[in-house]
């Protein structure tokens, strides 16, 4: 982004969604995710090189997940109270040297440390970034936040494509080219971070990050809260079957090349991708409540046939299950934010971290129980995840309450 780009944002109109805004935000999420998802989609690269084991890979993911997952809430509810624009470009350097070290690790433990790093750059950027797109949104905050989190999807989507392009024929080494990306989101996020500043204590600033009456009691929040955090786990568990091995259970069952389930990856990816854009604009709508049982438990009965599915249809009800199944988190994540006003970087921490920790967790135990069974034996389990989804029939209408 050249030198021009910030008087633009800073132009932007104090009513109104900040499209350029939002646009930039999620370039950089897009870029962010990509370099986060060459991780996992490497891990048939990192298996083979370093003979690892399920239960190793999942450690990989663990580090990286929790990384991020347990300073995210930290980060976002001291910025809430001290908010800290230019953190943003400072938390992509950390996925820069994570980028790096991944380039050149020796070792198994190494390559925990990179992934940690990186891990460590998301937890800066998510809650920050979330803030921001509350900040542009103009009161559309399911709009915002779809814009803000497609990006990331379509990055995570691109990530193991470019994987089969680039780091399977050219091998480990080539991951260092990807710390470019980096480099190019710090450069937006410094001038998304001026614009920050800049809105910060203005009209618009104080108008979309106030507090607010709810008409909810504590009560009904905790309780609201608790659900979605059981929703979260039902989508992000799931998701960690699908994100972690689906290239192994591909080449496992139907003995498709590394390349080509990295392409199979990347369908399933991009499906996440399109679920999100829909999901965000659709709950400003028709109300968050319906957006969030129609995804996680309209994905239930797809889950369940994918274990027995040939090749072709796998590859479908992955891409239906992606499309699904992504539309809920920015209807749960407005949702949350809605219920804790003015609290909107400890809840998109707290949201964003959650959802990184369960797939970490997720991950992990899932490739110790592919080591102990097998990896088909995995989906059998997993299917039944999504069917915890019927829990937001429990969650209070902010309407009815008010």
């Amino acid at each position: 982004m050249n030198g021009t780009a910030a008087p633009a944002l800073k132009a932007s109109r104090t009513s109104g969604v900040a499209y350029g805004v939002l646009g930039a935000i999620s370039v950089a999420h897009l870029l962010n995710d990509m370099m986060q998802s060459v991780l996992l989609a490497i891990y048939p690269v990192l298996k083979g090189s370093f003979d690892l084991s399920f239960a190793q890979v999942g450690v990989i993911t663990l580090a990286f997940q929790f990384s991020s997952s347990l300073l995210q809430p930290l980060i976002g509810h001291f910025t809430d109270k001290r908010p800290k624009p230019y953190s943003l470009p400072v938390g992509m350097g950390f996925t820069l040297l994570g980028l790096l070290l991944l380039s050149q690790a020796w070792n198994f433990p190494s390559v925990v440390v990179a992934a940690s790093l990186i891990g460590m750059g998301s937890s800066v950027f998510h809650p920050e970034s979330s803030r921001v797109a509350r900040m542009a949104s103009a009161g559309q905050h399911g709009l915002a936040q779809s814009i803000f989190q497609v990006g990331g999807n379509l990055g995570s989507s691109l990530g193991p494509l470019l994987a089969a392009l680039i780091i399977v024929p050219f091998g480990q080494g080539s991951v260092a080219w990807f710390s470019l990306a980096a480099l190019l989101a710090m450069l937006i996020l410094f001038q998304v971070s001026r614009w920050y500043s800049y809105h910060l204590n203005s009209v618009r600033g104080r108008s979309t990050l106030a507090k607010t009456d709810t008409g909810l009691t504590r009560r009904q929040v905790v309780r609201a809260l608790a659900i979605l955090l059981v929703l979260v786990f039902s989508k992000y568990f799931y998701l960690a079957g699908l994100n972690s091995y689906l290239t192994f259970y591909l080449m496992h069952r139907f003995g498709v090349s590394i390349q080509d389930a990295q392409y199979c990856l990347f369908v399933f990816l991009f499906a996440v991708a399109l679920g999100t854009i829909v999901g965000g604009p659709v709950g400003d709508r028709i109300g968050r409540k319906r957006v969030i049982l129609g995804s996680i438990l309209g994905a239930a009965p797809f889950a369940l046939m994918l274990p027995y599915a040939n090749l072709f249809w796998t590859i479908a009800l992955v891409f239906v299950i992606g499309i699904v199944i992504a539309s809920a988190f920015s209807a749960i994540l407005v949702y949350a934010q809605e219920l804790a006003p003015g609290k909107t970087g400890t809840i998109s921490g707290l949201f964003f971290g959650l959802a990184f920790g369960m797939a970490g967790i997720g991950a992990a135990a899932l490739g110790a129980l592919a080591d102990a069974t097998s990896i088909e034996f995995v989906y059998h389990v997993c299917a039944f995840l999504p069917l915890l989804g019927i829990a937001a029939f429990l969650l209070p209408n902010p309407r009815h309450a008010r």
